[in-house]
C-alpha cells in the first residue's frame, strides 16, 4: 500500500511540475518574443509620414482625411508623436500629440481649432475613439513591453505565414481592452495581426496590418492598418502614402502642448 501511495503521488508531483513547466515557459517565451519584436524596430531616430485615413459605416460608406504624423525616439524613456490634420475643411489644423512612456501613463493632448484649445486626454478616457475612428487614444502610442504581461500562446499560419499568436495583457487599469491577441512573423516579427478583447472579454476590434515595406534595410512599416469594429462593423484604415525614417529633420520644438496651436 505504501508503495502504491508512493507512485501515486509521484505521478501527481511529475504532472504538476510539467503543468508548472510549460505555464511558465508560455510566459518566458511570450515575453521573449515581445522583447525581440521591440529590439528589431530600435534606432530609427525620427520619421515623418503622409497618411490617409478612410472611415468606413456598417454601410460601407466612405470620408477620407489626409494627415501627416511625426515620429521621435526617446531611448529609455518613449516615443513622441505629433498628429496634424490637413483635411476635410472642418477639422483642417487639429493636432494630436503624444507621450509614450515605458511604464507610465502616457501623455496626450488635443488642439481643436473651433474652440482654439488645447484639451488634455486624461488616463481615464485613453480608451475613447481617437477622432471618430476605430482606433482609440491608447492604440495611438508606441508598443512598450512594461505595460502588459504576455503569454505565448502557440504557433500558427496567418495569410500564408508561420506566426507566434502571443497574449498581452495591459497593466494599466483604464484600458479598454482585457487582453490583445497578436500574430507576429516568425521571421521578422512584424506584427500582423491583433484581436482586441473588451472588458467583458468578448471580441471587440480586429486590427490587420498590411503590404510591409523595408526601410534604411532594417525597418518594417506597413503601407496599410485597417482597425475593424466587429461589434459595430465600422472599420477604419490608415494608408501611409509616404514616409521618411532618421531624417534628421523632425524638429523637436513642435513636440511642446503649448505650440500645438502654432504648429503647421
Amino acid at each position: 500500500m505504501f508503495k502504491c501511495n508512493q507512485l501515486v503521488m509521484g505521478a501527481i508531483l511529475g504532472v504538476a511540475v510539467a503543468f508548472s513547466s510549460t505555464t511558465f515557459a508560455d510566459e518566458a517565451e511570450g515575453l521573449r518574443i515581445a522583447k525581440e519584436r521591440k529590439a528589431r524596430d530600435e534606432g530609427w531616430e525620427d520619421s515623418s509620414a503622409n497618411t490617409t485615413m478612410i472611415l468606413r459605416n456598417a454601410n460601407g460608406q466612405e470620408s477620407e482625411r489626409e494627415l501627416r504624423v511625426y515620429t521621435l525616439e526617446v531611448p529609455e524613456q518613449g516615443d513622441k508623436s505629433l498628429t496634424v490634420f490637413d483635411s476635410p475643411a472642418d477639422i483642417k489644423g487639429t493636432a494630436f500629440l503624444s507621450f509614450s512612456y515605458i511604464s507610465e501613463p502616457d501623455d496626450q493632448w488635443m488642439y481643436l481649432p473651433k474652440l482654439k484649445r488645447v484639451k488634455r486626454i486624461s488616463t481615464q478616457n485613453k480608451s475613447g475613439p481617437f477622432m471618430s475612428s476605430e482606433f482609440a487614444y491608447e492604440d495611438m502610442s508606441s508598443f512598450e513591453i512594461d505595460k502588459f504581461k504576455f503569454d505565448f500562446v502557440k504557433t500558427d499560419t496567418f495569410e500564408g505565414q508561420q506566426v507566434y499568436v502571443v497574449e498581452q495583457v495591459p497593466t494599466d487599469q483604464f484600458s479598454g481592452y482585457s487582453k490583445q491577441v497578436v500574430y507576429i512573423d516568425t521571421q521578422e516579427y512584424r506584427p500582423l495581426k491583433t484581436d482586441y478583447y473588451d472588458k467583458k472579454g468578448s471580441l471587440l476590434k480586429t486590427l490587420v496590418l498590411e503590404d510591409y515595406k523595408l526601410y534604411s534595410d532594417k525597418y518594417w512599416r506597413p503601407t496599410a492598418s485597417v482597425m475593424t469594429n466587429v461589434q459595430t462593423g465600422k472599420s477604419t484604415t490608415l494608408i501611409i502614402n509616404e514616409i521618411s525614417l532618421k531624417t534628421g529633420e523632425v524638429d523637436e520644438r513642435n513636440f511642446d502642448e503649448n505650440r500645438l496651436k502654432r504648429v503647421r
